[in-house]
Order: structure tokens, then sequence, then C-alpha cells
């Protein structure tokens, strides 16, 4: 079971350094940029399967955890 919590550990480490910033708008806030262009662009291909990729790599961390924890 410890091989799994590893495995699923560094693929989602893996997963989340691959993933697009999406808090890059909090920061023009606050220096006052106006990049809003593609802000409110949905998901498609890649980033879709790679956001629900590591949804489920994370519910999968948990459950691991839970179990180990009995």
């Amino acid at each position: 079971m410890e091989i799994l919590l590893i495995t699923v550990s560094i693929l989602l480490i893996a997963i989340a350094l691959l993933q697009s910033g999406k808090s890059e708008g909090a920061s023009n806030v606050i220096s006052g940029g106006n990049d809003n262009l593609f802000a409110n662009r949905k998901e498609r291909g890649g980033e879709l399967f790679i956001t629900r990729f590591t949804a489920v790599l994370g519910i999968a961390f948990f459950v691991i955890c839970i179990i180990m924890g009995r």
C-alpha cells in the first residue's frame, strides 16, 4: 500500500507542476495590469484532461491515506 501511495504522490506532484497558472489574474489586480483577454476562456483538450486527472489523483491520495490510517 505504501508503494501505491508513493506512486500517486509523485504523479500528483508532476501533474500539478504541469498545470498552467490560474492565479495570474490576482497579481494583475495588485499591479494594475489589464490582461483579461483570456481570463474567461474554458479549458479544452489537454488542459481539461490534466485538471480532471489532478482531481482523480487527489481523491485517490486521500482515500489511500484514510485506508492506511485505520
